[in-house]
């Protein structure tokens, strides 16, 4: 089995490294961070898949959907349950199941042949261990659940199964108005993504999909550039942005240095990957870590295989076979890593 590293530049937005992961080698990759800057809290979404030569095995990273609700009749006069408002869709809260089949499956899956719903999970645990909804704000009541939903559904006469996860998110905060305090909140439908096979045999190829999350490792210069974007949108309220040079504007306003506070939110960023890849361990057997030489650090890799290697491109080869060397017939220098 063989592995190459995804070096994902955010070409629209920041022009850096956004992002890196390790996908197996005859593996695609496609999607992009939008910059959509209608919504000042949140004016940059990923959304891409990883997926098998014959197309039958995929991992997806849906776009975080973004919501607003509030008790405030005079709002919902003028922004009506569907409308947006600053950037966020209006819409009443849901809990994380109902986001699934409500929001998530309608939305990204609608036209697949002779779906059901085969079976719905409640994870509370998974919104914990990402650390999600936490604030530390007086007066801002937040929360935050999870769950899991697999469909079934036909594909090219094959019959398909899919897990999809979900965190739904919330911050609710009142409003003193002139006509009395009105409850405005903020919820998100994020951290959507899925896992699919063909029927039977999506349970065998979890420790596949877990190598490539627990692969996913964000730039923290990317990371610290987009929290500066995003301050600035919030500080200066804008609602809407249509022209790239308005945001090249923005984005040279932001400097290169990380400050130690961006720093910190992104190493607790970083804690919640590491925590979501521990606790995919917990369900998920059938990952060993190797120790990298060339990159001196850990990397998990699908068990099972006796000898694992690596060379100087962030490329992997695992084998059964105790005297299988790449370096031989290869122009590459290949490294054999040690298994911890």
């Amino acid at each position: 089995m063989r592995f190459r590293t995804i070096n994902y530049v955010d070409k629209q937005g920041l022009g850096i490294e956004a992002f890196t992961m390790l996908i197996p080698s005859d593996w695609s990759f496609d999607g992009e961070i939008r910059w959509l800057l209608d919504n000042p809290g949140m004016p940059a979404v990923a959304n891409f898949r990883v997926r098998s030569k014959n197309g039958m095995d995929e991992l997806e990273v849906f776009p975080n959907q973004s919501f607003f609700w509030t008790t405030s009749q005079m709002i919902l006069g003028m922004f009506p349950v569907g409308s947006r408002y600053f950037g966020a869709e209006v819409r009443p809260p849901v809990g994380p199941i109902d986001a699934l089949k409500r929001i998530v499956v309608p939305r990204f899956r609608k036209k697949l042949e002779g779906l059901n719903v085969a079976s719905e999970d409640h994870l509370p645990d998974l919104a914990q261990t990402l650390g999600a909804g936490v604030q530390n704000q007086p007066g801002i009541t937040s929360g935050a659940d999870g769950a899991r939903i697999r469909i079934e559904y036909t594909k090219n006469g094959l019959r398909m199964e899919e897990e999809i996860y979900t965190v739904v998110e919330s911050f609710s905060f009142p409003i003193q108005t002139m006509y009395g305090t009105v409850t405005n909140t903020m919820w998100t439908v994020g951290y959507i993504f899925s896992f699919k096979s063909e029927k039977g045999k999506l349970d065998e190829k979890t420790r596949l999909f877990q190598t490539v999350v627990s692969s996913f490792k964000l730039n923290p210069q990317w990371f610290s550039k987009y929290n500066q974007v995003v301050e600035y949108l919030i500080q200066k309220q804008i609602q809407k942005i249509h022209s790239i040079g308005e945001l090249s504007r923005i984005i040279s306003r932001t400097h290169n240095e990380i400050s130690d506070m961006m720093m910190e939110s992104y190493n607790n960023r970083q804690k919640v990957y590491d925590r979501l890849s521990e606790n995919f361990s917990q369900h998920i057997r059938g990952v060993d870590e190797y120790y990298n030489p060339v990159e001196q650090r850990g990397v998990e890799l699908p068990s099972g295989y006796r000898e694992g290697w690596t060379n100087a491109l962030g490329e992997y080869i695992l084998s059964d076979d105790p005297n299988f060397n790449p370096n031989e017939g290869s122009n590459l220098t290949w490294h054999r890593m040690e298994r911890k």
